[in-house]
């Protein structure tokens, strides 16, 4: 049994009265333990759960993936499962075994996790005088000395970091709600104005598309919770608005419910007919091969058929896959202007076939404004076809 183990760092490592604080603290708490005084946290866990925690804690423990990487190489050495904080938990790796252990990661880069995990305090330091790490056995094999990393800091916090693993499941859990609260308000919103401006109703509707615009502007995937939460309460408002709106604009025979008065929409319902991507040669029949590949509408739902949510009646025609991709470009972050130039170079049929694309590949897209611009400058050049786009599409459906 080790009765005495270092305490400063080797060499040019520095000691602080933090750390020696913290080494103070985690031994005074390890007698009171051993004493049996350590209340409910008795400071064991296993140490598989409690990096699992770690790895959900990390922003409140200020911690990196990389860093937590090299925590979990060190844990692996421990020879228990259940990691016993009442007692030095030292383990000795060589260098090299620890660099394979964290997946081929450079000494110096294990160096600086390293020190991120002290600081974060949950390891310390045990060096030796010659800054070796090892140990000594007695003749019965029972360790007497050792000399490396202590993971007693990390059995330690167990208790605490299991509550910041649920305080962050916890804020996880309301982020998605309130994302997908925002997404739900986009879609109504959206389809409430794409609705009255295929009915004529009277009123600003323009205006109104140019608000959710502006609300959904600039909402990537990553974005913070009370950015979130400002912009659900500016959906919940425009929202009071458009249906106030579209109320307002419905006759008394509308309000009524009666159906006699119902405006009947004439609709292609030929789904067959197909699409060629826009090509300025294609006047001269000069065009490449790949823009005169062909895709008919059947096709592009069954590879795309998150946009039929987006229509008013789902997509029977190709102006029905326009009007919805008018809807989902705002969605999707992408400027009036940015859509406008894509219909002008492509043709308004294959830019809504990059729309629907876009949003069936969803976060696989970082910038879909970018993107679509990008395809934009190639259909300028004659340089655009959409037949790769549905390859890929394919290929995916086929992974999946």
């Amino acid at each position: 049994m080790m009765e005495q183990i270092a305490t400063t760092p080797f060499g040019g490592g520095r000691m602080s009265a933090r750390l020696f604080m913290r080494q103070r603290a985690a031994a005074e708490r390890q007698e009171k333990l051993r004493a049996g005084h350590g209340g409910n946290d008795n400071g064991r866990a296993d140490k598989w759960q409690l990096m699992r925690a770690v790895t959900e804690a990390r922003g409140v423990l200020g911690i990196g993936d990389r860093t937590i990487g090299v925590l979990e190489a060190l844990v692996s050495f421990a020879n228990e499962r259940e990691l016993d904080g009442t007692a030095p938990i030292i383990v000795f790796p060589s260098n090299r075994e620890l660099s394979l252990r964290a997946r081929g990661m450079a000494p110096a880069t294990i160096r600086r996790h390293l020190a991120a995990l002290v600081e974060a305090g949950l390891i310390f330091r045990r060096d030796s005088a010659n800054g070796k790490r090892f140990c000594r056995r007695d003749e019965k094999g029972a360790m007497e000395d050792a000399f490396g990393f202590d993971l007693a800091p990390l059995a330690l916090k167990a208790g605490e970091i299991f509550q910041a693993a649920e305080t962050a499941r916890a804020e996880d859990r309301a982020q998605r709600a309130l994302r997908s609260e925002v997404t739900l308000h986009q879609r109504d919103i959206a389809k409430i104005i794409a609705t009255a401006l295929e009915e004529g109703r009277a009123g600003d509707w323009l205006g109104l598309a140019a608000r959710l615009a502006d609300l959904v502007a600039g909402l990537g995937r990553r974005a913070a919770s009370d950015v979130l939460a400002v912009r659900r309460d500016g959906l919940r408002r425009l929202r009071a608005d458009v249906e106030n709106a579209y109320l307002s604009s419905l006759s008394d025979e509308e309000m009524s419910g009666s159906e006699s008065q119902s405006e009947q929409h004439i609709q292609n319902s030929n789904t067959d007919q197909y699409i060629e991507p826009y090509s300025r040669e294609n006047d001269t029949a000069k065009a490449a091969p790949e823009q005169k590949m062909a895709i008919s509408l059947d096709r592009l739902m069954r590879l795309c058929p998150q946009i039929a949510d987006y229509a008013r009646n789902g997509v029977k025609s190709w102006t029905d896959l326009v009007a919805a991709a008018d809807l989902v470009r705002s969605m999707l972050g992408i400027s009036p202007d940015a859509w406008r130039k894509a219909k002008a170079a492509m043709g308004d049929a294959a830019a809504a076939v990059v729309i629907a694309a876009l949003l069936e590949r969803g976060e696989a897209i970082r910038s879909p404004g970018g993107y679509l611009r990008d395809l934009t400058d190639k259909a300028e050049r004659s340089a655009f076809s959409i037949y790769p786009m549905v390859q890929a599409l394919e290929r995916g459906q086929g992974r999946a």
